[in-house]
């Protein structure tokens, strides 16, 4: 794995790093670790070279702080994985935009940071990709960014976390087949959705993570809150503290 800890103070990233290659070492996977000491920093490097894994970013850092920084992240990559370092809490609502796994706060400790890397670990073995078409051409999609698929015309649109919507030409029961299994339901006679993205049930509504919201029939109404609920009972938050 590949993993860079951007943290201005040099204690913390020397306890982090030795934090990380201990987990390394006993869990059998080899971490390749680079330090840097701003977001600046980082970003120069990263502008060129952005196969990391997972990043390690405090918030509180002189020049560009590490909110800033994720976001920037974002707009270039929806898959890695992005880990907050803090000594304080007010961050927590922010870190939804950028879709942060986890935050650790200072002081860091090891048993945190551990449970942190088996998350990473295990979210980096379990994503799945749809290969779908659009205007003549094959495009990759993260299946966990979909949020929702709504049927229009004879293909879909896919609603997406923090990003554009795109069309695809596959039809709604084409896709009802390439995401079966538990993370997607039928929530209306033209949507599917991801109970995993969804932060409200109402009445007439599905509102997900990112503000974005969809229909959900009468129907089916009962159905989905049963699942939503389900899933979020036996699942693990997106973001720990």
């Amino acid at each position: 794995m590949k993993i860079a800890v951007i943290e201005d103070e040099k204690v913390h990233r020397d306890l982090l790093f030795a934090y990380v290659e201990r987990w390394g070492t006993e869990a059998g996977k080899p971490v390749v670790l680079y330090g840097f000491e701003n977001g600046d920093a980082f970003w120069f490097q990263y502008d060129g070279e952005s196969n990391f894994d997972i990043i390690f970013i405090d918030i509180q850092m002189p020049g560009m702080n590490g909110m800033e920084l994720a976001h920037k992240i974002r707009e270039k990559d929806e898959d890695i994985v992005i880990v907050f370092t803090t000594g304080m809490k007010d961050y927590l609502e922010e870190g939804y935009e950028v879709e942060a796994l986890y935050y650790l706060v200072k002081p860091l400790k090891e048993e945190k940071v551990r449970e942190c890397l088996q998350k990473a670990s295990a979210r980096r073995r379990r994503e799945r990709f749809l290969v779908l078409h659009v205007e003549g051409e094959a495009l990759k999609v993260r299946e966990e960014s979909v949020n929702y698929v709504e049927a229009r015309g004879h293909g879909c649109v896919l609603g997406r976390r923090q990003d554009t919507p795109i069309e695809v030409r596959e039809s709604i029961s084409e896709m009802e087949k390439l995401l079966e299994g538990d993370e997607f339901i039928k929530c209306h006679r033209s949507y599917l959705c991801r109970i995993g993205n969804i932060y409200r049930i109402e009445k007439y509504d599905i509102i997900f993570d990112d503000g974005s919201r969809i229909p959900v029939s009468r129907r089916l109404h009962q159905q989905v809150n049963r699942r939503f609920i389900t899933y979020f009972r036996k699942g693990e938050q997106p973001l720990d503290l």
